[in-house]
């Protein structure tokens, strides 16, 4: 399959400039026939009985196994999540972290993560590295860790300044456990996810899967408690609540996913082309070189491409998106954030930059 052939799966990309993976990925036609024939066989056949039922449970080890791929993880380490959010609550929560122990992360969080920090009783540490060179970042979070430290949490790739975090280097030098949140890399970097100890993620983001899909990686399931049990987390059960959880990390499924988006996120992660990853950073490269000096993400990062701007980024965005271009505003900095994929277009970006003022 070429690159055009590849593209052409998306019927958006007939009328866009679709620059915003970052929030929510792409739909390719088979993920929404995968999804529609489902909600088919619902509408008709009903939801019960036996095949029903087994062709929701083959579809969730399908989908565990493909996304433990997709991410560079063995199967059994990995959790089907709703959303990084989802992800990092059970991280936080499963920790059982207290009042006296802190937890060190960065100025350029998500409220996915930084939500999951506030409800817990740790004490948060903040480094301000949002905006320094990434090759500084590592010595000011070092800075930033005491022996009260517990975790590390933080992005892999920020999702404001599209920089990324050093996550590896941090738990190398620390040895301490480090929860990454994912939003940003997963589907759009080649990765290990077991380099980290937690690695939470969003499927309709750069994997563009259906809505409230997700996964969590965990390292080593035994060590993490099961905070907020769900049917799905247990192998067996007494009457008094006592069970026996399920081996690995599928303990900490949340939920019972829709069978339709199994369906179509099943279906999404079978669109791979080969050298995906890296014409995805050919793109960000070729987009860094058409925005010129006004960027702000240092070279050799992720996906994402953030410049700066002097209008409003609130009326900037949907003038853009009249013209065809569809990007993001990065909120409360004059800052326009750029999403590219493999499927990202030299058009594409030719079209962004001659929409802008």
């Amino acid at each position: 399959m070429t690159w055009e052939e590849a593209r052409a799966q998306f019927p958006v990309f007939e009328r866009f400039a679709y620059l915003n993976a970052g929030t929510n990925g792409p739909l390719a036609r088979a993920t929404a026939q995968a999804m529609a024939d489902q909600e088919r066989f619902d509408l008709e056949s009903g939801r019960g009985g036996g095949p029903y039922f087994e062709r929701a449970l083959a579809l969730r080890d399908e989908v565990r196994a493909k996304l433990a791929a997709a991410v560079g993880a063995p199967t059994e380490l990995l959790s089907l999540a709703t959303s990084t959010t989802n992800g990092c609550n059970i991280v936080l929560a499963g920790l059982g972290l207290g009042s006296d122990d802190e937890v060190v992360t960065t100025d350029g969080e998500h409220f996915g993560l930084l939500g999951a920090l506030a409800a817990s009783p740790a004490q948060v540490r903040v480094a301000a590295v949002r905006e320094l060179p990434p090759e500084e970042s590592l010595e000011v979070l070092l800075r930033e860790v005491t022996p009260k430290t517990r975790l590390l949490a933080f992005s892999h790739v920020c999702w404001m300044s599209g920089n990324r975090f050093p996550a590896e280097e941090l738990r190398a030098e620390t040895g301490l456990p480090v929860l990454v949140d994912g939003a940003q890399s997963a589907g759009a970097l080649e990765l290990d996810a077991t380099a980290f100890d937690f690695y939470a993620f969003s499927c309709q983001k750069w994997l563009c899967g259906p809505d409230a899909t997700g996964g969590l990686v965990v390292r080593d399931p035994e060590a993490l408690q099961v905070t907020a049990p769900s049917y799905l987390s247990q192998d067996a059960y007494e009457l008094t609540g006592d069970y026996t959880p399920r081996a690995g990390a599928a303990r900490f499924d949340s939920n019972w996913t829709p069978v339709p988006s199994l369906a179509g996120l099943s279906a999404a992660l079978d669109l791979k082309p080969e050298g995906r990853f890296e014409r995805a950073l050919a793109m960000a490269a070729r987009c860094r070189e058409l925005l010129g000096e006004r960027v702000l993400t240092a070279p050799g990062q992720g996906t994402l491409v953030t410049f700066r701007i002097e209008d409003d980024p609130a009326e900037l965005v949907p003038r853009l998106y009249e013209q065809g271009v569809v990007v993001r505003a990065v909120p409360g900095e004059p800052w326009i954030r750029v999403s590219c994929g493999w499927w990202t277009s030299e058009e594409d970006l030719a079209r962004l930059v001659g929409a802008l003022p």
